[in-house]
């Protein structure tokens, strides 16, 4: 693991000990570096659905970081009495990144979503951090037919930082395909972030977010998401037989 931090396994997933600031931090020495890395945002979803996708649980544990974005991941680490210090979601990312970008001169790229929402992203970061340096946007497609026309996109626009709303495991199976010849140092998948920063979706509010209820909001808003949700369930059942296993 590239981090060097602790890392924990929920459910055979790994998912790194970092904070923001230290994920940060080695995205910063990532692009003075200059060799390419993935990064994954895991959240319950993820590790229900490595349960059954061999190809995903590989591309999440080869992954150069996995950083813990989720509530339930949390949970999980202190029912597993390993507890992590701090959710570092993708939604938050984004915008620390727009920051970074904008004091130190870092390009980025904003691949996926719906037609025309990475534009609306481009021009929100742009507006609440004046001096981003956003080198392309597109909406594109995880098809393998697209992969090398976008590729070429992406080398030619030369971005530091590569963010990639395909949404999982989508997105992160396109990166893990394609990392080598991206040649950017920095490749993360982001899922709904650009929804979030657009203004497409509304986010929770803070004090949701804080108790952990996040999910509870985008049922709300999104009914057709129940179907995904019966993953959360699911999950913290599984997390208490593994941890009722290790005690027994």
């Amino acid at each position: 693991m590239a981090s060097g931090h602790g890392d924990l396994s929920i459910l055979g997933v790994r998912v790194d000990d970092v904070t923001m600031d230290e994920t940060l931090a080695l995205f910063t020495s990532w692009i003075q570096e200059g060799t390419p890395h993935q990064v994954v945002t895991v959240n319950p979803e993820f590790v229900m659905a490595a349960q059954q996708d061999t190809l995903f649980r590989v591309t999440l544990d080869e992954a150069d970081l996995a950083v813990p974005d989720g509530a339930g991941l949390l949970w999980a680490s202190r029912v597993l009495q390993k507890p992590l210090r701090e959710r570092v979601a993708g939604s938050d990312v984004v915008p620390r990144l727009a920051e970074l970008s904008a004091r130190d001169g870092y390009r980025l790229y904003l691949l996926g979503a719906a037609p025309r929402v990475a534009e609306r992203t481009a021009s929100v970061l742009a507006s609440q951090h004046p001096g981003v340096v956003i080198v392309g946007t597109y909406a594109g497609s995880p098809a393998p037919e697209e992969e090398d026309a976008i590729v070429a996109r992406v080398r030619a626009a030369s971005p530091d930082i590569l963010l990639v709303a395909y949404g999982a495991p989508k997105q992160d199976l396109w990166i893990r395909r394609n990392l080598s010849r991206l040649a950017t140092p920095v490749c993360m998948g982001v899922g709904g972030a650009f929804d979030f920063v657009a203004g497409v979706t509304r986010r929770a509010p803070m004090w949701m977010r804080r108790a952990g209820l996040e999910w509870l909001h985008r049922l709300i808003h999104e009914p057709w998401r129940w179907r995904r949700m019966l993953a959360l369930p699911r999950f913290a059942w599984c997390v208490f037989k593994s941890a009722r296993g290790r005690d027994t």
